[in-house]
């Protein structure tokens, strides 16, 4: 891996050749597909909610259940030494030093409704994946079952989407002019914290052509890498939220940070071109 990408992991990670990264990135696709293919192919017709998680709105089908459950398997058969982290309770400490962080469905209430805007995201990390700024993507994938798109990127190696046979190599606009800009946001679950964040979108509408709510964080993130916007900015999300999408788009050139420039946490992360965020992150770094 290049020096500066090297750079930017955490000093107890793993040495990990260009290779060896290329089989992860493989890994994280050829996973991140199956679990795909069985949320669309073995949906229920009448899918209910499972289980509730933060709140009423925060649901869980059983779907989400069974994605988790073969994403672990898959991962653990590929990979019996590697940790993992699931956004549905599965959890298993590392002897490698990677950690598999995965979202069986993101954006679930999307799923639930059958709209096309969900996806299986699915990243392998180095270092804490429990503290933030204590560890990095090294490869990651985000399919897009309905749309039949996976978005794909491996440390150094660039970004892509694998679509209609094609490979499409990604890169974030070059927009630098903040009122021209299409943003993407996100809304939490919990009623006070989606009050405190329509206000923020409010404010922000004044300085910007345009913002989108999709429902999945996976997806804007790496909509911003494939150009189709401009920035993306949310507070609330968790790694596996962001894992996968973190990687491709800086892989496409782009920048991810969180509070005051820092990394990407709970807190806040917004991300775009390097331009672009500089004049997108004080309007909303609260």
């Amino acid at each position: 891996m290049a020096d500066e990408m090297t750079d930017q992991l955490p000093d107890d990670a793993p040495q990990l050749s260009a290779d060896q990264v290329a089989e992860l990135e493989q890994i994280a696709c050829t996973v991140a597909r199956a679990s795909g293919d069985l949320i669309v192919d073995e949906r229920p017709d009448h899918l209910g909610v499972a289980a509730t998680k933060s709140t009423a709105t925060d649901i869980v089908t059983e779907m989400d259940k069974r994605s988790e459950e073969l994403l672990r398997n898959r991962l653990a058969t590929a990979r019996p030494g590697d940790g993992l982290l699931g956004e549905e309770g599965a959890s298993r400490e590392s002897e490698t030093g990677i950690t598999w962080v995965v979202d069986p469905i993101d954006g679930t209430v999307n799923y639930l409704y059958q709209l096309p805007a969900y996806a299986v995201s699915v990243a392998a990390c180095v270092g804490d994946v429990h503290t933030p700024g204590a560890w990095r993507t090294v490869a990651g994938a985000v399919c897009n079952p309905k749309t039949d798109e996976l978005f794909h990127a491996g440390l150094g190696r660039g970004a892509f989407l694998e679509h209609a046979g094609r490979s499409i190599a990604l890169a974030v606009t070059a927009q630098d002019d903040l009122a021209l800009s299409l943003v993407a946001t996100g809304f939490g679950y919990d009623v006070d914290k989606r009050k405190w964040q329509a206000g923020i979108a409010a404010e922000l509408l004044g300085h910007v052509r345009d913002i989108r709510r999709a429902g999945s964080a996976a997806i804007d993130l790496c909509s911003v890498a494939a150009g189709r916007l401009d920035g993306f900015y949310e507070a609330g999300l968790n790694p596996w939220d962001l894992a996968a999408g973190w990687l491709v788009v800086t892989e496409a050139g782009g920048v991810v940070q969180g509070p005051a420039g820092g990394a990407p946490c709970a807190d806040l992360v917004v991300a775009g071109g390097p331009a672009h965020v500089a004049q997108l992150a004080p309007l909303v770094d609260r």
